[in-house]
């Protein structure tokens, strides 16, 4: 029993688990519909990788090098898949099982150092995330979310080392751990621009704790700790910013200032709402039952006997639990498809939960009250993983055929109808990127900057294609930037698939546009 809940069992449990659950919610996919991804912005990685793989260019459109691309480290990766001549839906979930499987392992890990005193916590912690559907969903998604995940586990592992240190370490040896943070830290940064974010509070949160012994000695070691961190970062960093500022005069990615654009009016919602708007996807998961688990352990880390100066670090979570949740509160509260953006603090929160939980249950034996209150919580817990797995394997195989019948669908008539050196603005660009390549005009900003300013202002839209000469647009009845009945929209085609109609959106639509004499 004790090489499964440690070691290389433990391990190759976890890893089994991820590999099956990945593999169970593509099959899912395939026989509710046909294999495919649950978000169109999938398709853009796919676009990016193969055209860097094949043409050596970072661009979605070939000869046009564009920075639309948010998680260049992801890219690659994927780049890699088409270099090596694997199928890219196999390469796709292969990464997305490795990184979800890496999420189970470094958990399992870092629960051990939460909760020393609980027997078989790094099991319960590890296999409790390679079943926690939101995280399954993000692997199987072909997005950079679950690797985004991952990373920030990885580095709050490396962060946590520093409370081991001790003032006769030597300079070396210190500037090296820090390296390995900052090193970490840009690959969590080149997955998405916030996790520079944590690296920032890694920071911080070993000043706080300062775990090297007297303050004028110390000081040394901490700027040899914090040079590494900086040494580190830039090297990973710098080479992605300088491609940025190259192409775009800006050091993030385009697709920034074009997602904020897009989503401009939910910042009008009271802050509160903002709050409740992204973190209420996240209730429909075992991750709510946890709760009461994950206050307990911060309850128990803040205890005079608990607190010491090192423990500090242990916070660290919980701090970027509170960072990426306000910073899409505050700049980007956009909670749809399943609070995509803020599920890379799941695996935080289950760290603190699981072994919580568990210690609630050990702390609950003094009483019959407590014993049945904690034992109830628990058993619910473990009985809702699997009912989850299965809502979220079923969500996922609606996703993606959503995707499919609207998005993918589309792109495959554009391929077949529309010539190809005629422009077609679009707002969902990626599949049509990945099955139709040709010239574009983004009206969601991503590949088109232009657009941004005027994002929100249909008219100037539909003047900005005339004066482009578009002859097609491709488009969503709410993306639409003029009336059906317009009469420079000539509809061409729509897909008339139910599922969108069902699940509360539309059909995707194709108009020829006809243009007066001038613009």
């Amino acid at each position: 029993m004790k090489q499964i809940t440690t070691g290389y069992g433990r391990a190759i449990l976890i890893g089994v688990l991820a590999l099956l659950s990945v593999a169970a919610y593509a099959i899912a996919a395939e026989t509710t519909h046909e294999i495919g991804f649950p978000l169109d912005d999938s398709w853009i990685h796919q676009t990016y990788a193969r055209n860097l793989a094949e043409h050596g260019e970072w661009a979605f459109i070939p000869g046009q090098p564009s920075t639309a691309s948010t998680a260049p480290l992801y890219t690659v990766l994927l780049a890699a898949g088409y270099a090596i001549g694997v199928p890219f839906f196999t390469w796709t979930f292969a990464l997305g099982a490795l990184a979800l499987a890496g999420a189970g392992w470094i958990g399992a890990r870092l629960s051990e150092q939460l909760f020393p005193d609980i027997s078989s916590v790094g099991l319960l912690t590890g296999v409790t995330m390679v079943l926690t559907w939101h995280l399954i969903w993000a692997a199987a998604a072909g997005m950079e979310t679950m690797l985004f995940s991952t990373l920030t586990l990885a580095v709050i592992g490396l962060a946590w080392r520093e409370s081991r240190a001790t003032p006769q370490d030597r300079l070396p040896q210190v500037f090296g751990r820090g390296m390995l943070v900052g090193l970490a830290g840009a690959a969590l940064t080149l997955t998405r621009p916030e996790g520079m974010g944590l690296v920032g509070l890694a920071g911080l949160f070993v000043l706080l704790a300062w775990p090297y012994g007297d303050w004028r000695a110390g000081w040394r070691l901490y700027l040899a700790w914090g040079g590494g961190v900086v040494a580190g970062w830039l090297i990973g960093v710098a080479p992605y910013a300088a491609l940025n500022y190259d192409l775009s005069g800006e050091l993030l990615p385009s697709t920034a200032s074009a997602k904020q654009a897009e989503n401009a009016p939910a910042l009008e919602m009271p802050l509160l709402e903002r709050y409740g708007r992204m973190l209420l996807p996240l209730v429909a998961g075992v991750q709510l039952l946890v709760v009461p688990g994950m206050i307990a352990a911060l309850v128990r880390l803040l205890r005079p006997a608990e607190a010491r100066r090192r423990a500090i670090l242990f916070l660290l979570p919980l701090a970027w639990i509170v960072l990426d949740v306000s910073a899409y509160a505050l700049r980007l509260p956009a909670a749809y498809q399943h609070g995509r953006y803020i599920i890379p603090v799941i695996p935080s929160i289950l760290l603190y939960g699981v072994g919580g939980t568990a210690w609630l249950v050990r702390a609950g034996r003094d009483t019959p009250v407590k014993r049945v209150l904690t034992r109830s919580l628990a058993l619910a817990t473990i009985l809702l993983v699997p009912v989850f797995w299965v809502i979220g394997a079923r969500t996922y195989a609606a996703d993606v055929r959503i995707i499919n019948t609207e998005m993918v669908d589309t792109a495959h008539w554009v391929a077949g109808n529309v010539p190809p050196d005629e422009l077609l603005a679009v707002h969902d660009i990626g599949a049509v990127g990945y099955y139709a390549p040709r010239p574009i005009l983004d009206l969601a900003g991503l590949v088109s900057p232009e657009v941004v300013p005027i994002i929100r202002d249909h008219e100037a839209l539909m003047a900005l294609m005339c004066v482009q000469d578009a002859r097609y647009l491709m488009v969503l009845p709410d993306q639409r930037p003029a009336h059906a009945d317009d009469p420079r929209l000539e509809l061409v085609f729509v897909t008339n698939a139910p599922y969108s109609p069902a699940a509360g959106g539309g059909n995707m639509a194709i108009y020829r546009l006809r243009w007066p004499g001038e613009c």
